[in-house]
C-alpha cells in the first residue's frame, strides 16, 4: 500500500494539470478573441471567427449568437442547438479558443507592431497602444485614399489563415460595430482599390 500512494499522488496531479479539467473551463470569451470551429458531419461550416464587440459570432446555418461572456463549452452548445435543425442527429460541434487579445495591464504597457497596406494615406508598420481599435488604427494611417474600396477592408491576424472583411460603410451607418474590434500585435490592414464602376 505505501508503493501505490506515491503513484496514486502523481496521478491525481496529472489530472488537475490536464487541458480537461475544471481550471480550463473557467476561461469567458471576450471580444477580440479567435474561435476555431469544427463541425465532424459538415466540414464546409468549419471556420475560424473574430468575436465582435457586442460578443457575438456568425456562423452558417447557426446564424449570428452571442458567445461573449461565456465559456468555450457554452459556446459549443449554443452553436450546436443553432445547427442542430439542419442534421437529422445532433451534429458533433467543437469549438476551441486561438488567440486572445494582448493581456491588458502593466505587463502589456508596451506599444504593439501592426501593419497597414494599399490605398491609405500613410501606409507602412504602425506602433499603436494595446486596446487601439480597428477604425483607429486606420485614422491612425491617415484614413483612406480617393481610390479605397471602403467596403471591402481586410483585416489579416497574424497566424489565422482566415481573412476578416470590414464594410467600413456599414460601419458608419451604424449596421456593424466590428471596426471597435481590438488590434493584436502582428494585424494586416489591407485596404484594396476600387474595381471599376465600385
Amino acid at each position: 500500500m505505501k508503493l501505490l500512494a506515491p503513484f496514486l499522488a502523481i496521478a491525481a496531479l496529472v489530472l488537475t494539470l490536464l487541458p480537461g479539467s475544471a481550471g480550463a473551463y473557467d476561461y469567458r470569451i471576450r471580444p477580440g478573441d479567435l474561435l476555431r470551429i469544427e463541425v465532424v458531419e459538415d466540414s464546409s461550416i468549419d471556420r475560424e471567427v473574430l468575436v465582435a464587440p457586442d460578443g457575438r459570432i456568425s456562423v452558417p446555418l447557426a446564424g449570428v449568437l452571442r458567445v461573449g461572456g461565456g465559456t468555450v463549452e457554452q459556446a459549443r452548445s449554443l452553436i450546436t442547438a443553432g445547427l442542430a435543425d439542419d442534421f437529422s442527429t445532433t451534429p458533433t460541434v467543437t469549438v476551441s479558443l486561438l488567440s486572445v487579445p494582448e493581456v491588458r495591464g502593466p505587463a502589456a504597457a508596451q506599444p504593439l507592431k501592426i501593419y497597414v497596406i494599399g490605398e491609405v494615406n500613410r501606409p507602412g508598420v504602425m506602433e499603436v497602444e494595446p486596446e487601439t481599435t480597428l477604425l483607429q488604427a486606420l485614422a491612425m494611417a491617415g484614413g483612406f485614399t480617393d481610390f479605397a474600396a471602403v467596403k471591402r477592408v481586410q483585416l489579416r491576424r497574424k497566424g489565422a489563415a482566415q481573412i476578416y472583411m470590414l464594410n467600413y460603410q456599414k460601419v458608419l451607418d451604424g449596421e456593424i460595430g466590428v471596426g471597435a474590434a481590438p488590434i493584436a500585435a502582428g494585424d494586416t490592414i489591407v485596404v484594396p482599390a476600387r474595381r471599376l464602376f465600385e
